[in-house]
């Protein structure tokens, strides 16, 4: 048997036992000896006492048992007023030693019968400790409160395999930024030879997926120092106080360490701008813990080699104490890789894994435009799954890519029976996708096209971009457009309907003219922007609901929207009926095959 018991154990053996005990109780409580009982009224009693029948009478209320000579019970009942003994004495019948014993019914109440008259609220009281207890919660006492004020640090030990700038790829600006950080951390009497003063605090700000928790990782890995991490959500808790007790000993723990690096992540949870409640109302308990970090922050003296790195992808939300200099003094801007950048993640990823010859990391890093670290790490991971899945020893380009289409739309549903009808459309509408692109001189080519449904999408056409773009011009916008309208001018040429296959090109063709004409001045409104005024989340400095233009240049903006879609569809409709035979060419190729690319892409499109 352990000698350890758990506090689960120990309170269900308590209930089993406290059970056993009733169901026991209730057990020798019915197979009781005693003899059975009768009734009888009062006047009986009376006659029965004359002939000295009766040897004792127990009395309860007005409710009486009387015990006969000859061992039978009898249950009767008086009336109120007088009392027992009043009314044998009245009829001259002795009570007492010499006659009839008259007393109260014994009642016989052990510990355990106490226990099971209020083993309901032992239960109910027992099982709200424990789930005090479990949750840790002020149940527990002073032990258990005080785990309510303890920080969730989690320290990452230098013993611990750490990681280093060359585990993070694809993010150069950003390293060169941080090496300061690990240089300061390596030997700061360099930097205070000099009179200079490292930033307090770093905030990495980027995308989900970009790799600021990573960065913060190397950076304590290159620097060899302790690493705290820590959510910003873990700061918040229902009891007002919490949230800065653990800041306090958050940075208790990091100056007992120093040199050390102190990570919070996902701050925007704790450090949003005051007063950004619904309304304009506080929140209490987070402001507190705000107020709490920035003053363990001003609290910093230039000896103090702890460096503070927070991460968020709202900086927009955070309060601008937060940003000042002093505290978070210095932004790190995590940016979506590049294409040689997701080369390199690429690599880092496949590191250790078996590999094919034939996988061209850099073909991959190009299809994937705005993939993020993450993306590109769960890219790797499902190549490997989908090799796994086929049996295969190594992984491949043909599992990789599958990986890349599974990621971007989802798994494919080939055991979907589609009729040929809805099959010939599909075809037709993703020919005219590849027709479109391939003739438009401003449209990026297409790499693969296929009639294969995969999540919510009846098929796709893929396009590789030339080169990353970092300026994006209205030819390259009305490109697009007409792509993404060719889909539906080829249903509508061929079958003379149009069907709601479309409905994602539309969504995203709307999404791009709405940018066009209030964002990017890309409209016969001129180089004016339109939009929403942004004030705090769910008010305070501003309503987010009202927006800085009138009625009338609100319709002009419907106008102008409505005239380039309509435009860039007229133009993929000019494009497919000149190249009709084409369009039938590939869609008929696309029926019989599903997937086209590569040679046998670029041949059918001459």
């Amino acid at each position: 048997m352990k000698k350890n018991w758990s506090m689960k154990s120990l309170f269900i053996l308590f209930v089993c036992i406290i059970l056993l005990g009733f169901i026991m109780t209730q057990i020798f409580a019915s197979s009781d000896s005693s003899p059975r009982s009768s009734e009888a009224d009062i006047t009986k009693i009376i006659d029965m006492a004359k002939n000295k029948e009766v040897a004792r009478i127990e009395v309860e209320g007005d409710n009486l048992k009387v015990y006969t000579r000859d061992g039978r019970v009898i249950k009767s009942h008086k009336e109120s007023g007088e009392t027992i003994l009043e009314i044998l004495q009245k009829q001259g019948i002795e009570t007492g030693d010499k006659g009839i014993q008259v007393g109260s019914k014994e009642t016989r109440v052990s510990a355990l019968g106490i226990l099971f008259r209020f083993l309901p609220i032992i239960l109910i009281v027992g099982f709200m400790v424990y789930l005090l207890r479990r949750s840790g919660g002020v149940g527990g006492g002073i032990n258990n409160a005080s785990n309510i004020l303890k920080s969730h640090t989690k320290r990452i030990f230098l013993n611990v395999p750490g990681v280093s700038f060359a585990d993070v790829a694809g993010a150069e600006e950003a390293k060169q930024e941080l090496q300061e950080v690990v240089e300061f951390l390596k030997s700061p009497h360099k930097f205070a030879k000099l009179g200079a003063r490292i930033p307090r605090g770093v905030l990495l700000v980027g995308l989900p997926g970009t790799g600021k928790t990573l960065m913060a990782r190397a950076v304590a890995g290159e620097a060899g120092v302790p690493f705290f991490h820590i959510s910003g959500s873990e700061f918040v808790e229902i009891f007002v106080g919490v949230g800065a007790n653990r800041v306090r000993e958050l940075f208790d723990q990091a100056k007992r360490n120093q040199p050390c690096i102190v990570f919070i992540d996902e701050i925007d949870a704790v450090g949003r701008r005051r007063g950004s409640g619904i309304g304009g109302v506080s929140h209490d308990e987070r402001e507190q813990t705000l107020n709490q970090i920035l003053t363990e922050m001003d609290g910093f003296t230039d000896r103090l080699n702890v460096i503070v790195i927070a991460a968020t992808n709202r900086e927009d939300i955070l309060d601008p104490a937060l940003l000042r200099p002093g505290r978070f003094d210095r932004k790190v801007i995590l940016d979506l890789p590049d294409t040689k950048g997701r080369e390199a993640i690429l690599r880092v990823h496949i590191k250790g894994k078996p590999l094919e010859d034939d996988v061209d990391f850099l073909k991959l890093a190009k299809q994937t435009p705005g993939f993020s670290g993450a993306d590109l790490a769960n890219l790797v991971n499902e190549g490997a799954i989908t090799a796994a899945r086929l049996g295969k020893s190594m992984i491949g380009t043909v599992d990789l890519e599958e990986a890349m289409d599974r990621v971007i739309s989802g798994p494919a549903k080939r055991s979907r029976q589609v009729i040929l009808r809805e099959k010939e459309i599909i075809a037709y509408h993703e020919a005219g996708h590849a027709l479109v692109a391939n003739m438009h001189p401003d449209a990026d080519q297409v790499h693969k096209v296929s009639i294969v449904s995969r999540g919510r999408l009846g098929g796709y056409t893929r396009q590789l971009p030339e080169e990353d773009r970092g300026l994006w011009s209205k030819k390259q916008f009305n490109a697009i457009l007409t792509v993404l309208m060719s889909g539906y001018a080829a249903e509508e040429i061929k079958f003379g309907d149009i069907t709601t296959g479309a409905c994602d090109d539309l969504e995203r063709a709307t999404a791009i003219a709405t940018q066009m004409v209030t964002k990017y001045g890309m409209s016969d409104l001129g180089p004016i922007s339109f939009g929403e005024k942004r004030g705090v989340i769910f008010g305070g400095a501003g309503n987010p609901g009202e927006i800085d233009y009138s009625e009338d240049t609100a319709q002009k903006i419907d106008e102008e929207i409505a005239k380039i879609i309509r435009n860039a569809k007229q133009e993929a409709y000019s494009i497919i009926s000149e190249e009709f035979g084409r369009l039938e060419k590939l869609a008929k190729l696309l029926i019989e095959n599903e997937t086209l690319e590569g040679n046998a892409l670029a041949e059918a499109l001459k």
